[in-house]
Parts: structure tokens; C-alpha cells; sequence
């Protein structure tokens, strides 16, 4: 049995017992690692205030190899989004992105890409409170693509045509797109030229140039967000939704 340390958050915690803890790390080096912190209950728990959501750490923590489940040894609080995390709205927002990452993350299966990208959504999130709707919408564009269901939006799933920057396009069942001249109907949902910019420039920009580029566009912007949510149910196998798509209509 040995010990491994890596850069961890913190996605979650609940109780095993009267005194100790199940906690859920989303690590640099091991993709998404459960352990159990023993103690951490306690008054005095030498975990002190390092399991709390959301926290970036430095966790160690020992692995047996028959075992999914790891012995968290002790872990060093490098940065705290406490003071972010009270208000509601972070709370949430995070919540659902945290089972998010559990939902579409093997145990154990490293993704460094995918925890600098959390990492980044946390720190502009932290700094720009009011950019949770675009940091979301950000999120659920790239936790599709790392998991490989997010389909190309560029061109027509009928023709090959290259789409045209200002072009509407219609949505098909397999939420791949369709040109003007494919489209067997007009009733179809629309995918207008701005969210298709949204999907295309996710692919280059760090969260904060995102949310800069975006700030103001926010009905787009949920209009996309449950499209997307529509998209991680039809992979996961079960309905997801947050708090930012509650009152819009599911239709297509």
C-alpha cells in the first residue's frame, strides 16, 4: 500500500459513520478518487477545514489495489472558496457542475485537462459572481466534448456543407445540425449563429475570456444551457437540471 499526493478539489462529502467522512476528490493526477477521512467528524479532526466543498487541496491519501475506495491520510488546504460557496446561487450552480464531473468521470481515470478547466471555472466564477450563467454554460460545452458527445457544430450532419457564420440552423434528433436546405421542416428546435459562436470560441478562450465575450447574452445563453443539459441526460441515462434552467420550457 502506497501513499500518493496530488492536487485535489473537493467535490463533495457525506457521512460513513459518527465520526468519520466519505469524501469525493477531483485530483490532477487520478481523475475523480472517493476516500474515506477518518475522524474528520471530530472536534479536532486533523482535516480541519480542508474537506469543505469546493476547496483546492493538496490530498494524500493511501490505495489498495482491490480497493475503489481510498484512506485519506491528511490534507493541505492550498486555497478556499468558502466565502463563495454561502451564497445560494454558487452553491447551486457548483453542486450540479460537481455531479456533473462525478456523473461523467471513471474512478481513478486521470483527466489534468479537465481538472484545470474546473480549477479555472471556480477562480472566475470566485472573481466575477455575476458570470455563473456563461461559466455553466462553459462547463457543460467542454465536459461534453472531453467525454467525446458533443458533436460538430460547424458543419451540416446532411450534407457536409460548411455553415455560414450568420446562418440559423435546425437541430436533429441526434442533436447534430442541419442547414437551411436540409431542413425536412420548420418545427424543428433552432440553434441561432451566436450560440453556435458560444460552442465554437469555448474551444479557445479561458473561462474569463469567455464570460467576458458573452456578458449580457444570457437568454442565449440558457436557451443553450438546456439544450446542453438535454445532451448529458441523453448521455448519462437520466434527467439533469440546476437551478438556472428552472421555468424554461423543454421543447425542440
Amino acid at each position: 500500500m502506497s501513499i500518493i499526493e496530488s492536487e485535489s478539489l473537493v467535490l463533495k462529502s457525506y457521512n460513513l459513520s459518527e465520526a468519520d467522512r466519505i469524501v469525493v476528490l477531483l485530483t490532477r493526477d487520478h481523475g475523480v478518487v472517493r476516500g474515506v477521512a477518518k475522524g474528520a467528524k471530530r472536534l479536532k479532526s486533523k482535516f480541519g477545514s480542508g474537506l469543505e466543498p469546493f476547496s483546492i487541496v493538496k490530498a494524500s491519501y493511501f490505495q489498495k489495489e482491490s480497493r475503489e475506495l481510498v484512506s485519506l491520510d491528511r490534507v493541505e488546504l492550498k486555497r478556499s472558496y468558502f466565502r463563495a460557496a454561502s451564497e445560494p446561487d454558487f452553491l447551486s450552480k457548483f453542486s450540479y457542475l460537481a455531479e456533473m464531473i462525478i456523473a461523467f468521470s471513471p474512478p481513478h481515470d486521470p483527466n489534468e485537462l479537465l481538472f484545470r478547466m474546473v480549477k479555472a471555472c471556480l477562480e472566475t466564477a470566485d472573481e466575477d459572481p455575476g458570470s455563473l450563467t456563461v461559466i455553466g454554460v462553459y462547463f457543460e460545452l467542454w465536459l461534453l466534448k472531453l467525454a467525446g458527445y458533443m458533436p460538430n457544430w460547424a458543419v451540416c450532419d446532411a450534407c457536409g456543407r460548411t455553415l455560414e457564420d450568420e446562418e440559423t440552423a435546425q437541430l436533429n434528433a441526434n442533436f447534430h445540425l442541419l442547414c437551411s436546405k436540409c431542413s425536412r421542416s420548420a418545427g424543428g428546435r433552432s440553434v441561432t449563429p451566436l450560440q453556435r459562436r458560444m460552442f465554437a470560441r469555448a474551444r479557445n478562450l479561458k473561462p474569463a475570456e469567455f464570460a467576458s465575450d458573452f456578458a449580457g447574452s444570457d437568454a442565449e445563453l440558457r436557451e443553450l444551457s438546456l439544450l446542453l443539459k438535454r445532451m448529458i441526460s441523453q448521455a448519462i441515462g437520466r434527467n439533469v437540471v440546476d437551478e438556472r434552467a428552472a421555468g424554461i420550457p423543454n421543447t425542440i
